[in-house]
């Protein structure tokens, strides 16, 4: 399949080669340049490493697992309490 570099050296990758490969809006894609000078490039699996500080708020304290699963437990037992009345 053929694509064309744009002036701002942008690629859209084919409809095909995206729906076999899974990319979609916000995919990373690795660049390697090959010894051959061939272009090998791999689509980056989004594991949860990719989350980390997405939710970062400056001045606010991290929260150990603990606190997070007793949180989280509060939250569901409010939940059922709501739901059964």
């Amino acid at each position: 399949m053929l694509a064309t570099v744009t002036d701002k050296g942008q690629v859209t990758v084919p409809k095909e080669i995206r729906d076999k490969t899974g990319i979609t809006p916000g995919s990373r894609l690795d660049f390697e340049v090959q010894d051959d000078g061939s272009l090998r490039v791999r689509v980056l699996a989004r594991g949860a490493d990719s989350l980390f500080g997405l939710v970062h708020r400056p001045g606010v304290k991290s929260r150990s697992i603990k606190a997070m699963d007793e949180g989280i437990a509060a939250a569901v037992g409010e939940r059922n309490r709501r739901s059964r009345k």
